[in-house]
């Protein structure tokens, strides 16, 4: 079973209140309400300007995320968001680690059939995710790119998306290092907000209050009940763990905090790739 416990544009005028430090933060990439954007994203490219970037950078970065339940006060698209939003962060600061990333658009859909039972899941097979993965990666190696960055934020990917990373090293010669956004946060998230900062709780709401805060239900967002997790099995799909669909509490969110949190994860990231990379791998 995986592992998703921890884990129309809107206008910036239907927006909660925020202190300088997270407006700051916002201006930085992107905007409010409206999706990131770097100099170094592929879609805004033309072939010719795609050609000469992709041989020139450093590595190519494809977001991962998802579409698919986030209890009753976050929208489908919690995970693709952290994805499009994170990606940027990372990209737009490579420059600190002396590293230049080249942007893919984010690959929305991800292995999400343990959210099946709430509506508006949309969920593609292990196979089917793991084999489109693998063309991407073998697109971009039909046009010189040797070195892939996978950052990934959704927990039901981690193990197609570790499928993948084999194929595309022994098949196409793609070095590609599979990065799960909170493995890297997680000793800050836990330090924030406590054990419990899982799906649609804590740290997902704070993102949302973050990014998208037009697109957070402040009403309905409450304690999530949740049944213990057992000890020698696993749940088969998440409404066995909750009728609402999250874990934590969303009402302690504190987007000032996480945008905290970001700067220092995606400075841990990019410290981490630039030792990988001096090391040979």
């Amino acid at each position: 079973m995986t592992d998703d416990t921890h884990d129309t544009d809107e206008t910036a005028d239907d927006t909660h209140d925020t202190d300088e430090t997270t407006d700051d933060f916002r201006s930085r990439v992107g905007t409010v309400g409206q999706k990131p954007e770097t100099d170094e994203d592929l879609y805004g490219m033309t072939w010719e300007e795609a050609g000469d970037a992709l041989l020139t950078a450093d590595a190519v970065v494809l977001p991962t995320g998802s579409v698919e339940q986030h209890s009753v006060h976050l929208p489908l698209s919690v995970d693709t968001i952290r994805a499009d939003h994170l990606s940027a962060e990372l990209v737009a600061a490579a420059a600190t680690a002396d590293l230049r990333l080249l942007r893919l658009p984010v690959f929305s859909y991800g292995y999400s059939e343990h959210h099946l039972q709430f509506p508006g899941t949309v969920t593609l097979s292990q196979d089917t995710y793991r084999d489109a993965v693998v063309d991407i990666g073998a697109s971009l190696a039909e046009h010189g790119v040797d070195r892939l960055i996978l950052l990934n934020c959704h927990g039901g990917n981690r193990e197609p998306l570790s499928l993948a990373v084999d194929r595309l090293g022994r098949d196409y010669d793609v070095t590609t290092h599979l990065i799960h956004w909170t493995d890297f946060a997680c000793d800050r998230l836990e330090e924030a907000f406590g054990d419990d900062w899982g799906h649609a709780g804590d740290h997902e709401t704070s993102v949302i209050e973050l990014f998208r805060p037009a697109l957070v239900r402040d009403e309905k967002a409450e304690p999530q009940d949740t049944r213990p997790f057992p000890q020698t099995t696993t749940y088969r799909y998440f409404d066995d763990l909750t009728e609402q669909g999250g874990l934590g509490d969303p009402t302690n969110a504190d987007p000032e905090l996480l945008a905290e949190i970001v700067e220092a994860t995606t400075e841990s990231i990019l410290e981490q790739l630039r030792a990988d990379i001096e090391n040979g791998w």
